[in-house]
């Protein structure tokens, strides 16, 4: 399992190691003492998935403190441009983004702080994604900002997008109760 660094401190893309044979694939995400190495968060609280069909667009979700969460995501059928953006003030990165391609082919997997918001775009027919996270969700809690306000370059002008999630402040808009702590 390989773990690199992101331009956005505390944020990971993890490498598994994919065993393939005749059968298919084997992939393992998560590993104890590796990410104990790397003093990443070992205790999740939850993990679900979303299916979503070509061009449709999620995010940028958070949960608010202190609700907030570390959280896994990984694309195990179709691929995806996932998107995080920094809201935790005083980061050497606040306000920035960064862009990442997930798939079943590339078996990669992101790794995120609390204090980023998250989202993604869906490129193949259908994509599925798993998230693994730290707090137990709460819909009081659960917000984001606006999908096109953070100048994140999508790939669609008019991507699918929920009713809730067009509802979102702008980015520009939005105070922070994410405070920088360094990783």
């Amino acid at each position: 399992m390989e773990i690199k660094t992101t331009k956005i401190p505390g944020c990971y893309q993890i490498f598994p190691i994919v065993r393939e044979d005749a059968r298919g694939k084997f992939v393992k995400v998560f590993h104890q003492e590796i990410f104990q190495q790397h003093n990443l968060n070992l205790d999740f609280a939850e993990e679900y998935y979303s299916v979503s069909q070509r061009n449709v667009l999620r995010g940028l979700h958070f949960q608010l403190p202190p609700e907030d969460h570390v959280k896994m995501v990984y694309c195990v059928a179709g691929e995806v441009l996932d998107a995080v953006v920094d809201l935790r003030l005083n980061s050497p990165t606040y306000g920035q983004w960064e862009l990442f391609q997930l798939s079943a082919e590339k078996a990669n997997v992101l790794y995120l702080p609390s204090g980023l918001a998250h989202g993604f775009y869906v490129k193949s027919q259908q994509a599925i994604m798993v998230y693994k996270v730290s707090t137990v969700y709460v819909p009081e809690r659960d917000t984001g900002i606006l999908w096109n306000s953070a100048g994140i370059p999508w790939e669609c002008e008019n991507p699918i997008v929920s009713e809730r999630d067009r509802k979102f402040l702008p980015f520009s808009q939005f105070k922070s109760p994410f405070l920088f702590q360094n990783p």
